[in-house]
């Protein structure tokens, strides 16, 4: 058996290049996996990739509507009706030595499109490096995550040492729109004494991020010229009371509720669309929000409650309202993650961090919910988050991943493999 860092240093050109060759791959979600995904090809190379290296199991898992409705009604958690044509997950297992602790790793295949193209520097999915960082769609979110977790596989091999326990590697479609391409993983069964998601971190180690609900909420008004307002009911001003009511909610979760990782909880109003014209008193009027709560001290069906009822409290207090009721719709929902930094597999990784960076993790909370919430809560796995990367390229054009950050994420995972196969 050999160094890692050493081993890692002489095959660092190789690691990147496998990097770069999936950047390379367009594997955009379509209307944020509502309309279909590209991953099928980029998801090919994964089963090539994980052919070469002697995985033991490889399954080719194709997306299935029937299991995210399934995971929907148990779990509340699910995006229903997206196009999965051509679109499944790609799982690979190299087994280790019987009796090791299991550790399976997470990564999703599919990207953000590349909009605003003409801005991009280099073609986005021409990935080239610059200054020691690689530039291309996806290569933060999330193609890095998962091919360091792979070439950490791989580097445990070209060093020599044997696997202390199997390594499961999930490469997942349909993220973006939600997560349905892990959901669809742990419906099947998928599991791990330890699971790591590998969502880029800023070099943090994430143990909580915020759960969301996706509402839309539509007004009906009474069209009629301006001139005559006094004939007609403007839609728009039915839902500025209404947001006026739900921003004083926001304001008493932010006076009452504190999380020990993670912001308050929050209300953003994203869209609002109504009327036809200046002249005409709008009959017609909708908003849309987006409510990030935090984990334990909130769930979803809390925060439902909570907003239908200043919604319904509103409407009560206003004539019009009380007689045309606003509709409320939910069009998507993720419950929050958190893990507590007691646990072995927490204890673990701060090891196998320090080993192999000579450094101390640094422990905080995301404002973005991921697929960290999927293993924790419905595999019920321990599990963690970190990857390579800045949160901050997510979706930005001219997206970027340092490679010294790539490169640390291989060292990292594989010092977890091996302390973790090796727990008792």
């Amino acid at each position: 058996m050999r160094d890692l860092k050493e081993v890692l240093e002489q095959n660092k050109e190789k690691y990147i290049e496998e990097l770069k060759n999936l950047v390379g791959i367009d594997t955009h979600d379509l209307g944020h996996g509502i309309d279909g995904g590209l991953e099928k090809q980029g998801q090919e190379y994964m089963v090539n990739l994980f052919e070469s290296m002697g995985a033991d199991e490889i399954t080719v898992d194709p997306m299935d509507e029937a299991v995210i409705q399934e995971s929907y009604k148990k779990h509340q958690e699910g995006n229903l009706g997206h196009n999965q044509t051509d679109r499944a997950n790609v799982y690979a297992t190299f087994k280790g030595k019987q009796g090791g602790k299991s550790l399976l790793f997470n990564g999703h295949i599919d990207v953000m499109p590349a909009e605003m193209e003409d801005g991009w520097t280099n073609p986005p999915f021409e990935p080239v490096i610059r200054d020691g960082k690689m530039y291309g769609r996806g290569c933060t979110d999330m193609k890095g995550g998962l091919m360091a977790s792979v070439m950490a596989v791989k580097l445990l091999q070209d060093a020599g040492y044997e696997l202390p326990g199997d390594v499961t590697i999930t490469s997942v479609c349909d993220e973006e729109g939600g997560g349905n391409g892990s959901i669809q993983a742990v419906m099947r069964g998928l599991k791990a004494d330890g699971v790591v998601n590998c969502e880029p971190t800023d070099d943090t180690l994430i143990l909580a991020h915020m759960g969301w609900v996706f509402f839309k909420v539509d007004f009906e008004g009474k069209a009629c010229h301006s001139g005559a307002k006094a004939e007609g009911v403007s839609a728009i001003e039915k839902a500025i009371k209404v947001i006026q009511g739900l921003n004083e909610m926001e304001h008493r979760w932010l006076l009452t509720i504190r999380h020990r990782l993670l912001p308050p909880p929050s209300l953003n109003i994203g869209v609002i669309e109504g009327g036809t014209a200046g002249s005409t008193v709008p009959g017609e009027c909708s908003f849309s929000t987006c409510v990030h709560y935090v984990p334990t001290l909130m769930n979803q069906d809390m925060v439902v409650k909570e907003f239908t009822e200043v919604v319904e409290r509103i409407s009560r207090s206003d004539a019009w309202m009380e007689a045309h009721p606003p509709k409320i719709s939910i069009y998507q929902t993720g419950h929050g993650f958190e893990m507590e930094e007691d646990h072995p597999l927490v204890d673990t990784f701060k090891e196998a961090y320090s080993e192999a960076l000579s450094r101390s993790v640094k422990v905080e909370g995301s404002h973005f919910g991921c697929d960290s919430r999927l293993w924790r809560n419905i595999a019920g796995c321990p599990t963690i988050q970190y990857g390579p990367g800045e949160g901050a390229q997510c979706h930005t054009v001219d997206e970027w991943l340092k490679l010294d950050s790539y490169l640390e994420a291989i060292l990292v995972y594989a010092k977890l493999i091996l302390s973790w196969g090796e727990k008792k």
